[in-house]
């Protein structure tokens, strides 16, 4: 891989991981517009790591408060104390515990797709028609913004499961992993804020889940870190974090559906190219 290319790549990673968009499908068009065919295992989980970062620089302070709520619980539960109660009354470890119920569903189905991974990335038309999927969902979004003050606005265990499947769901390229499990959210009345604020925090185990099981693959493919992965994961991570909060201003303020043109607008191009 040249190095304006694995730039270009990371680049692309690291706006689509974020934008609404589906970067597992546009990494996909990427490397078949360079002709890159053979498998890049250690660069791909290289530049998903740099936008992993971007989440954990962005929601710094929400992890490291999750972090010490969780402390907190283990000490008193293996000190024999009641601990069960700090579930209801700290929100940080609530959330902590939905984010772990979440990542249920999204780990089971993230397996079973995976044996598929050779057949799903390597069809265009799939990606083409997981794209103008993606724009219907975002589409219909917009009817779905719902104020921070209405009831039930927030997070439970029923609405974790279910975004959590959605996610799983989102390993198929084409289908943006934010995009959906954000309309997900909304969907089932969680304010568009909270709603931004889990997806991308249920994200995190999602990610490292998937690099873990990569890393006995680049094991087997002798690990090596080449300088234009690095570069990339640079890239990916810069540009992810310029992603990630121009998103979050679009969903804040309701123009969050505003992606479903470009959606459709790619994934015709992409299905068009097949036919032509």
């Amino acid at each position: 891989m040249l190095y304006h290319q694995g730039i270009i790549l990371g680049i692309i990673q690291g706006l689509t991981e974020f934008l609404p968009v589906s970067s597992s499908g546009h990494l996909v068009l990427g490397q078949i517009f360079f002709g890159i065919t053979k498998p890049q295992l250690t660069f791909d989980i290289s530049v998903h790591m740099g936008t992993l970062l971007a989440v954990l620089v962005v929601y710094s302070s929400d992890i490291l408060a999750m972090l010490s709520s969780i402390s907190v619980f283990f000490l008193r539960a293996v000190s024999f104390k009641p601990a069960l109660h700090l579930f209801r009354e700290d929100k940080n470890l609530e959330m902590a515990g939905l984010i772990l119920i979440g990542s249920v569903p999204t780990g089971l189905i993230g397996l079973y797709l995976k044996q598929f991974e050779d057949v799903l990335f390597a069809s265009t038309s799939l990606v083409g028609s997981m794209l103008i999927l993606t724009g219907i969902i975002l589409w219909l979004s917009r009817k779905f913004y719902v104020k921070t003050s209405q009831k039930n606005a927030g997070v439970n265990i029923y609405k974790a499961l279910f975004i959590g499947m959605i996610q799983g769901i989102a390993v198929i390229p084409g289908i943006s992993r934010s995009g959906s499990t954000i309309a997900g959210g909304m969907f089932l009345g969680i304010d568009r804020t909270r709603a931004a604020k889990f997806s991308f925090l249920l994200s995190i185990p999602a990610i490292c889940g998937a690099e873990i099981l990569s890393i006995k693959d680049i094991v087997k493919s002798g690990f090596a870190i080449e300088p234009v992965t690095i570069y990339a994961t640079i890239a990916s991570f810069i540009t992810g974090l310029i992603a990630l909060k121009i998103l979050l201003r679009l969903v804040h303020s309701g123009r969050f559906h505003l992606f479903a043109p470009y959606c459709w607008l790619i994934g015709s191009l992409v299905l068009l190219s097949n036919i032509i």
